[in-house]
């Protein structure tokens, strides 16, 4: 978790007061002498140098400070990403912490909110992404020197901000549009070599196969579901302690299992039958399956249409040999495919298990949130890591070899992909790319709108530096006051 220090500053004053009398007037002499020889003595001493300091507050963005620690950890890992800040880094560090200030203070304003599910959520593709990059969560752990445990709690208030920010930037510039004339008009005056480039798209369809569990690993979880149920029911223990301690939804385990109040359509079906059914506070549901995992459910209020329950979650464990078992059956349907018995999209339409792409013949789709539209063209480093690796080196109409991956509920499965088609890297024309160079004028607009915003907002709150950070050269102007 993100610290945060208060620099509490305290002024004394002395108050001198004058008597009448020839003593009152001596005595203040003596102090006026004695603060003059303080005031050499300071003068004599040498200036602290700024790497000695160990922290300090170098910013004020409205009442919210800037951290030199804060920076130095920015940079750190920039660097380690190998980012390229616009400027000088001292400069601009700083200065993209105070925007960010600038954008949560006015989502807090406007009440924009980020559920703890969808943080969880969040949390959870990014670490099954860095999981899929290096093979195994034992080889994840070992490069961060950290649990995924401590990284979900490190991750979970800059995921949160992150999400109130681009939310945030999104409401601001959800009513700018742009016509085809002025795409057109745009695009003519500008040189050849400053048409944006197209990179690489293509175009995927997938085929997906979970992994069987064992009925023995399914007893094994319900099991231990029935164990906790019984403790909590005996008094031994409460709901909100075997959450923190064994609940596999990270979102909620950390606040002793608890969701926010939510109305029917934020749960899975299965889970919402059974949690607004719910009557006596003090019970325990059954358990629950869902295409999570195996829940049990406490209720804690309700409010019309919209009930607040904490829940555990358990997970069970995909064996090897159940990964070993539907890779063989994939592969055999990608002979058959290949040996023209049916199509991919037919067996994508009829045999995938992956709900969000079967009933469009298995064609992947991306949600951009730049440009907050969905397409099909995916660029290779929008894609999930498994299917970029295998799809980089196949050739259009070419079905791969089953392999194994992580899906975004976090699950083991195993899959077939096809590659649909390759839309090599070029410069936009208006014929063939008249969407992206659409997106191009849109995002330009939009920016210039975020950039208005940011000038207005600095001019109206209160901003206070050191004095060191006085002469950089911002990309914003008025933040020196």
């Amino acid at each position: 978790m993100k610290i945060r220090y208060q620099i509490v500053t305290a002024f004394v004053l002395f108050l001198l007061l004058a008597g009448m009398s020839a003593r009152a007037g001596k005595m203040r002499l003596s102090a006026q002498k004695q603060a003059s020889d303080t005031a050499k003595a300071k003068q004599s001493e040498p200036k602290i140098p700024e790497s000695s300091i160990v922290d300090e507050v170098i910013w004020i963005v409205g009442d919210e400070p800037i951290l030199k620690s804060e920076v130095e950890a920015m940079r750190l890992e920039g660097e380690s990403q190998n980012m390229k800040w616009n400027g000088d880094p001292d400069c601009a560090i700083p200065e993209q912490m105070a925007v960010q200030k600038l954008f949560l203070h006015q989502a807090q304003i406007d009440s924009i909110e980020v559920t703890e599910s969808e943080i969880s959520q969040g949390i959870e593709d990014q670490i099954n992404h860095w999981i899929s990059m290096f093979g195994s969560r034992e080889k994840l752990e070992e490069y961060r020197n950290m649990s995924v445990t401590q990284m979900r709690q490190q991750m979970h208030d800059d995921f949160k901000n992150s999400q109130l920010i681009q939310r945030m930037k999104q409401k601001l510039v959800k009513d700018i549009e742009v016509t085809p004339s002025a795409v057109r008009k745009y695009f003519d005056k500008l040189p050849e070599d400053s048409i944006p480039f197209v990179p690489t798209a293509v175009e995927v369809e997938i085929l997906t196969n979970q992994a069987k569990i064992s009925q023995q690993e399914i007893n094994r979880v319900k099991e231990e579901l029935r164990n906790y149920t019984e403790r909590i029911n005996s008094g031994e223990t409460t709901f909100a302690t075997l959450a923190r301690l064994y609940s596999e939804d990270p979102g909620s385990a950390r606040m002793g299992g608890e969701m926010d109040y939510a109305g029917r359509a934020k749960f899975v079906p299965e889970f919402a039958a059974v949690a607004f059914n719910l009557t006596d506070p003090k019970k325990v549901s059954k358990i629950v399956e869902t295409e999570f995992g195996f829940h049990i459910i406490q209720l804690i209020d309700k409010r019309g249409d919209r009930v607040k329950v904490r829940h555990i979650l358990r997970k069970p464990h995909v064996s090897q040999e159940a990964v070993d078992a539907a890779i063989l059956h994939l592969d055999s349907i990608a002979a058959d495919i290949r040996a023209n018995k049916f199509s991919f999209e037919e067996a994508a339409s009829f045999l995938s298990d992956d709900k969000d792409t079967k009933s469009n013949n298995g064609l992947m789709a991306y949600n951009d949130p730049e440009t907050m539209s969905r397409t099909s063209r995916f660029q290779m480093k929008d894609l999930p890591t498994e299917v970029a690796r295998v799809v980089d080196t196949m050739k259009v109409g070419e079905v791969s070899r089953a392999f194994r991956m992580i899906n975004e509920k976090g699950k083991t499965v195993c899959a077939l992909v096809k590659l649909k088609s390759r839309i090599e890297g070029h410069r936009a024309n208006i014929t063939e790319d008249f969407q992206v160079m659409q997106n191009a004028v849109l995002e330009k607009e939009r920016q210039k709108k975020l950039h208005d915003w940011v000038v207005n907002k600095i001019r109206n709150t209160y901003v206070r530096m050191n004095d060191r950070y006085k002469d950089c050269k911002f990309e914003y102007q008025g933040w020196v006051k």
